[in-house]
């Protein structure tokens, strides 16, 4: 285990929890951790890639470059900036749980704007791809983050 999670592991333990439940819980909280600091780091680095890099997605996916690229290059220093949310949260995901809310409704609209744009030919197939690494791979990580904040403190702001 972590030294992190070690410390978690003693002040459970301090609080009446017996070692297998404190170490259960003390995994738990590492992980949500973990992935929110992963989800940190993707974001930043995403955002950095379109920032510095504005055509470069759109002839991957090979749709014509646009036109204004900084609206695009805003929407990656968007990105960039839920990227240090996250990376914020991620020391201590249930007190900071705005910040993983926000972004549970960003990787759900997300999709949703994809398949409007998609559905009226404005947008190809292939700009989908997206989707997985940007939103679909992080909505049941939230989701058990923001479901553990609810279930056990009421959306409760600290």
């Amino acid at each position: 285990m972590s030294s992190l999670g070690n410390v978690f592991l003693g002040v459970l333990q301090q609080n009446g929890a017996n070692r297998k439940t404190a170490a259960r819980v003390s995994l738990l909280l590492v992980q949500k951790m973990l992935t929110l600091r992963l989800a940190a780091v993707y974001n930043v680095l995403w955002g950095a890639w379109v920032v510095l890099f504005p055509q470069q997605f759109f002839h991957l996916t090979g749709m014509e470059p646009i036109n204004h690229p900084m609206v695009w290059q805003g929407m990656g220093m968007v990105i960039g900036v839920y990227g240090l949310g996250y990376w914020w949260a991620s020391y201590n995901p249930y007190r900071h749980w705005p910040i993983v809310a926000v972004g549970f409704l960003g990787k759900l609209f997300g999709p949703i704007g994809f398949l409007v744009n998609y559905l009226t030919g404005e947008a190809p197939a292939s700009f989908g791809y997206t989707l997985i690494t940007n939103d679909l791979i992080w909505w049941i990580p939230f989701f058990l983050i923001l479901k553990k904040v609810h279930t056990e403190y009421r959306w409760a702001l600290h």
